[in-house]
């Protein structure tokens, strides 16, 4: 559970709130939930101690002798949507792993293990055994396994956009971390650098945004095919989320000093500013983002300020290293496929705001707005 952040919008012809996401009232739900969930660290001193507030991309447990075991959950929201539409189900399960392996990492943490719960309208065998392939597939990119899991049947709960096709799908995923080795941001300092992973595309947040603008209000079907994509729009929409343990755990173990990692989820570039350290982010230089983020853009008339608090706008991932770190860790995320770069900088601020130069936009809170 990660806390939520206020939705209000400006100026824009598409946003969040239109599209039916109600962040404002999902952030007072969520600090009732927590009022409660706080409490019960109190149960457990020693073994099974939590080591971490809730807010990071992950919580750790003390196990004994130093090691800390990592724990996240996540689903992956509306993007079932489109593969109900398309009638396909074997990388859904991808973007499930995705989603929880590379919130592990963040906290410095190895993950080797994952179960899943998919809850269905109706039993297909033939759609379980799709979302199983997928299931393995980020299994197997993500170096974990799959040690168990639950398919509840919920006819009466789940509704889709393909007759008897309704499902949803969570996993969690647990790793191992020493205890002095956990990483949240603790030790970042003023001009140390901001190294980007590129993104496959939307990855798994901001669907509900992108249908509205790119399928609700135009009319478009998923199988309408756009030349600037080189692909239909289901298929764009589709694309698994990265994963980016392989690259991460090498380079953890490459005794390079990393200081923040970040997983560039929900809340778009405001995920830069969930670490412990207080300074500022400042975004001196941003790649071109893959075309999807500039259709929606165009198409649904979306500000920037908006595109950046959603989405992650082609960078997945990011790393705080001291400046001569930079250039290997970037070496090593291309020896594994992924394109890296250096995008910033850091630097004092107590506020720990986000500053995007390219763009001249400035968190205040939980939103940007242009820099004055």
């Amino acid at each position: 559970m990660n806390p939520g952040k206020g939705t209000k919008r400006k100026n824009i012809k598409a946003g969040y709130p239109g599209s039916g996401v109600d962040s404002s009232g999902e952030e007072k739900a969520l600090s009732g939930l927590l009022r409660w969930v706080n409490k019960t660290f109190d149960f457990r001193t020693g073994q099974g101690r939590v080591c971490l507030p809730v807010g990071f991309y992950a919580n750790v447990l003390e196990i004994g002798d130093n090691s800390g075991l990592a724990f996240s959950t996540d689903g992956v929201g509306t993007k079932l949507i489109i593969a109900q539409m398309m009638n396909k189900y074997d990388t859904i399960g991808i973007d499930c792993v995705a989603m929880n392996a590379n919130d592990i990492i963040c906290v410095g943490a190895e993950p080797f293990s994952f179960v899943d719960y998919i809850a269905v309208q109706k039993i297909i065998p033939g759609m379980i055994e799709q979302i199983g392939k997928g299931l393995y597939e980020g299994a197997r990119m993500a170096n974990v396994n799959i040690c168990g899991g639950e398919i509840a049947q919920v006819k009466e709960m789940i509704r889709g956009v393909r007759r008897e096709h309704g499902f949803d799908i969570a996993g969690t995923c647990v790793g191992l971390v020493p205890l002095d080795r956990i990483i949240v941001g603790q030790d970042i300092e003023e001009n140390d650098v901001i190294v980007g992973f590129k993104s496959s595309g939307i990855h798994s947040n901001g669907l509900t945004l992108a249908r509205k603008i790119l399928l609700k209000n135009t009319g478009f079907k998923y199988d309408k095919y756009f030349p600037e994509l080189g692909r239909t729009l289901g298929e764009e929409l589709l694309e698994p989320t990265r994963i980016y343990v392989p690259e991460v755990m090498e380079i953890l173990r490459s005794n390079l000093k990393v200081k923040a990692l970040l997983h560039i989820t929900g809340d778009g570039l405001l995920n830069l500013t969930r670490v412990k350290a207080s300074v500022r982010f400042n975004i001196t230089k941003w790649p071109r983002p893959p075309a999807v983020f500039g259709l929606m853009q165009d198409i649904g008339q979306v500000s920037d300020a908006e595109m950046f608090k959603v989405f992650n706008m082609g960078i997945g991932f990011c790393l705080v290293v001291p400046k001569a770190d930079a250039p290997k860790v970037i070496t090593i995320a291309k020896k594994h496929g992924t394109e890296a770069m250096e995008i910033g900088y850091t630097s004092r601020d107590r506020e720990r705001s986000v500053y995007i130069e390219p763009k001249k936009l400035i968190s205040k809170g939980s939103e940007f707005a242009t820099a004055v």
